[in-house]
């Protein structure tokens, strides 16, 4: 899949932001998804891959086998005390390592930057309560010993970039974002202003999260008890319904009225272009611009309606950019109607408020709403539909939302569009909205 971009003309710099390689640990059908033929394969299908066993929920079902193959040199001594948020990450980042022609075992990421995108702390929760529950008097020095190396492994949000650090022994920056679904979008700008500055030639980005099921269990018997009370305090600000998990997720669909979750790990390998150029390596195509707003709403859990710092946030990352030359966005509607509202809302104040010819689509509903994931899988996701000069439908769509302003390409057929310009919209819960403007092409 990784072919080279568009050729630019002469509009290019040495210090573009370039995306060389992409790479996955996440829910697929037979086997999970690993690379970006993979990806492919399954979401231009507009298959999805939740399982339901009493909630819909999308399992990465990676095997001790599948991460020995791809990790054998890593020492027992630490793997034993992975969690599965380290085995998905570390996973993603060689299968990415691997598509960008990187041989992390010859020292070729001694020098990146590391990044990481993390939102949820499920994965951590068991390491911290065995050494909080663990009893000094009965514990023997071995138990105590590996009590401890699990603990300093597992019981922080960075873990994963501690432990991709040290597989790539990189001595460049390495740390972790956390803010919820739009972390590793966040990243992936923080990732192109260190190539831009000089800071890194080279950048990883992961965005990984797992999500324990037994407490989306017990949070959906919760909330069947919890809505009539929710109902008497809800705010206008607030969406009509709380979270559903037992019936299948629906964005832009007219029947859209949950969210299922899901786990996973997606990373890319950004590169300034005279770094790649230097290497041979091809791009996929460049990351323009990120930008980040708030609704600035009082409420934590609310989220404005309007979509206006959504527009704010699109106009910002476009700069001088026409929007009416961007004819297709990948949205991150997850099946929640107020968020296909603000987008809605936000699209028809950028566009017009007469139709027009924009397709717009989520594919959420493949692999469940995986929180810090999401921002990598749509980068990467949108550069493969440019690539392929196909937009990929929405997932689950079958009867599209009425009065949207967009075309959501429901079904499961891709459709065709000529286009070199694309952005990637991404939010967290408390009104951040996280738009990035990519491209195949170099820019004039």
């Amino acid at each position: 899949m990784n072919t080279p971009a568009t050729d630019p003309g002469s509009g290019s710099h040495p210090r573009d932001a370039v995306v060389t390689g992409m790479g996955f640990c996440l829910p697929g059908e037979e086997q999970p998804v690993f690379t970006a033929g993979d990806l492919w394969d399954i979401t231009s299908r507009g298959a999805t891959c939740l399982d339901h066993d009493g909630i819909y929920y999308g399992s990465v079902n990676l095997t001790d086998d599948m991460f020995n193959e791809r990790l054998p040199h890593i020492p027992p001594f630490f793997s034993a005390h992975y969690t599965n948020a380290h085995r998905y990450g570390l996973v993603s980042l060689t299968e990415a390592c691997t598509d960008a022609q990187l041989d992390i075992h010859n020292g070729d990421l001694n020098h990146a930057a590391i990044l990481v995108g993390r939102g949820g702390i499920d994965a951590n929760i068991n390491s911290y309560l065995s050494v909080l529950n663990a009893d000094p008097h009965t514990t023997t020095a071995a138990q105590a010993m590996e009590l401890f190396v699990a603990a300093e492994q597992a019981i922080t949000p960075s873990d994963v970039a501690l432990v991709q650090g040290a597989l790539t022994q990189t001595n460049g920056p390495c740390y972790t974002l956390s803010c919820g679904c739009a972390s590793s979008a966040l990243q992936i700008g923080h990732a192109r202003t260190m190539i831009r500055d000089g800071e890194a030639d080279i950048v990883a980005v992961t965005g990984v999260d797992v999500f324990n099921i037994n407490l989306i269990q017990n949070i959906q018997n919760l909330l069947h008890g919890a809505q009539h009370t929710y109902n008497t305090i809800r705010t206008t600000d607030m969406p009509t319904l709380l979270p559903s998990f037992n019936t299948l997720m629906r964005p832009y669909d007219q029947h859209a009225t949950c969210i299922n979750h899901g786990e996973g790990s997606a990373t890319l390998i950004l590169e300034s272009r005279q770094h790649a150029t230097q290497r041979g390596a091809h791009p996929y195509g460049q990351v323009l611009n990120q930008t980040t707003t708030r609704d600035g709403l009082a409420n934590p859990l609310a989220s404005d309606h309007t979509g206006k710092e959504l527009v704010n946030a699109i106009r910002r990352c476009l700069r001088n950019h026409d929007i009416t030359h961007i004819p297709y966005i990948h949205g991150a509607s997850d099946g929640n109607p107020t968020v296909t509202q603000f987008e809605a809302n936000a699209i028809t104040t950028l566009y017009g408020p007469t139709p027009h010819n924009l397709l717009m689509t989520s594919h959420e509903g493949t692999f469940g709403h995986n929180g810090a994931p999401a921002g990598c899988i749509s980068t990467a996701l949108t550069l493969l539909m440019m690539q392929q000069q196909q937009i990929c439908p929405t997932t689950n769509c079958q009867q599209p939302a009425t009065n949207l302003p967009f075309d959501p390409v429901p079904g499961t057929h891709t459709r065709p569009l000529t286009f070199h310009h694309a952005l990637t919209l991404n939010y967290q819960i408390g009104g951040l909205k996280s738009a990035t403007h990519l491209t195949n092409n170099h820019p004039t």
